[in-house]
């Protein structure tokens, strides 16, 4: 069952952000319902995928949801989905509040059908800000929250967005962290909310935990920036023949690494002081010990660092990390037979738990799988189920 057991989630987000947190609910053991557009998900489209609309990126962010398809922009549809609202515990969204109020399914409206439901939007901006209205995207966010500007500051001066979804995942975390705060307040009190998890600026919060700095301070003390991140050679060690991961950070390391390569007189020049005193000749730092580890191969530099208690880790690279003898010893990646894709890989919930482990509860579905099943638990007829259907208000594969 896991720890949400008995839980319903109706997911009406697509993409990533939203996606990626339901997917966790579902992990968890919710009941998540993925109402779909009769377009579907546009990360279905997403390649490589051996068949149509099931694309690798949407089969790692939809696992153990139901599918059903309802066209929103039909006055059915829209009654069909306020019906199916009475039985859920949260409704999540990820397109802009204003788009939801012209389908005429705003919080007010929701929460007169379901007073106790937690009513959850996942898009850019605060409601309060003259950004409200606006559209959003991981890469604009990246931009709008500095991370484009830091990515300049720690490399060669030119502006750069990381290359994985960060603001898309960051938030959808946040919002999983938002949904069950208001579900622990909704088991407590019986009484549902209306809860905002902007963009914008919950990934400013993100960056600038790291790279507020003096600019925490009024007047300020400095231009803000954490200078260990900010350094150019702040990157995997080049060795003699690759690249190795290490993380030299606190005294005894220092001091267990230069005496393991014989170099103890490092230790007595003033900036190795201390942490103050390396924070403020980190570069330079960097940069002397990047030559350092030119003189190793990388197995030679892996063997060292482990015997003198050193961080270490190998550069993985997207092939070599699925044969990470770590991750195959405990099982986070798992091959499963899908129904309609054949061979998948799968990764597994990365938590342990003593009792309630949360684990995928299935693969991720096909446009509309589920939609006759989840109507009928919704308490709809078959002849109310195909006179929607007939309207074009749902699109339901035909009964079997």
């Amino acid at each position: 069952m896991g720890p949400l057991g008995g839980i319903t989630i109706l997911d009406l987000t697509t993409v990533l952000m939203g996606p990626y947190a339901t997917q966790i609910l579902a992990d968890m053991g919710a009941n998540v319902i993925k109402v779909e557009s009769p377009e579907g998900d546009i990360v279905r489209q997403i390649g490589p995928g051996r068949s149509s609309g099931m694309g690798g990126m949407f089969l790692n962010t939809n696992r153990g949801k139901r599918s059903i398809t309802i066209n929103l922009k039909k006055p059915e549809g829209c009654q069909a989905l306020l019906r199916l609202a009475r039985q859920a515990n949260a409704i999540v969204y990820n397109v802009r509040p204003q788009a939801m109020a012209r389908l005429g399914l705003d919080y007010e409206t929701l929460a007169a059908v379901n007073p106790n439901v937690l009513y959850v939007g996942v898009f850019g901006y605060g409601q309060a800000g003259p950004y409200a209205a606006k559209p959003a995207y991981d890469d604009l966010i990246q931009g709008a929250s500095t991370i484009a500007n830091v990515m300049a500051r720690a490399s060669d001066g030119t502006p750069r967005y990381v290359p994985i979804t960060m603001a898309d995942r960051v938030v959808g975390l946040m919002a999983v962290n938002a949904i069950l705060g208001g579900l622990m307040h909704q088991v407590r009190t019986g009484v549902g909310q209306r809860i905002d998890v902007p963009m914008f600026e919950s990934m400013t919060d993100f960056v600038l935990v790291d790279h507020l700095g003096g600019l925490t301070y009024d007047p300020p003390l400095d231009y803000g920036g954490y200078a260990r991140l900010l350094s150019s050679h702040r990157r995997p060690y080049k060795t003699k023949d690759g690249y190795i991961c290490a993380l030299i950070y606190n005294d005894k390391q220092w001091r267990s690494f230069f005496e393991s390569i014989g170099q103890p007189e490092f230790l007595v020049q003033p900036r190795f002081a201390n942490h103050a005193s390396r924070h403020k000749n980190i570069n330079e730092i960097y940069e002397e010990v990047s030559r350092i580890f030119l003189s190793r191969t990388t197995a030679e530099w892996r063997e060292l660092l482990e015997r003198a208690d050193i961080p270490v880790m190998p550069m993985h690279t997207l092939e070599t990390i699925l044969e990470d003898p770590h991750l195959n010893a405990v099982g986070f990646f798992k091959t499963i037979d899908h129904p309609v894709e054949g061979r998948i890989r799968q990764m597994q919930v990365p938590s342990t738990w003593s009792i309630t482990q949360p684990e995928p509860g299935g693969p991720a579905p096909t446009h509309g799988e589920h939609g006759y099943d989840i109507l009928r638990e919704g308490g709809f007829s078959a002849e109310e189920i195909e006179r929607l259907r007939q309207r074009g208000a749902l699109i339901v594969p035909a009964p079997q």
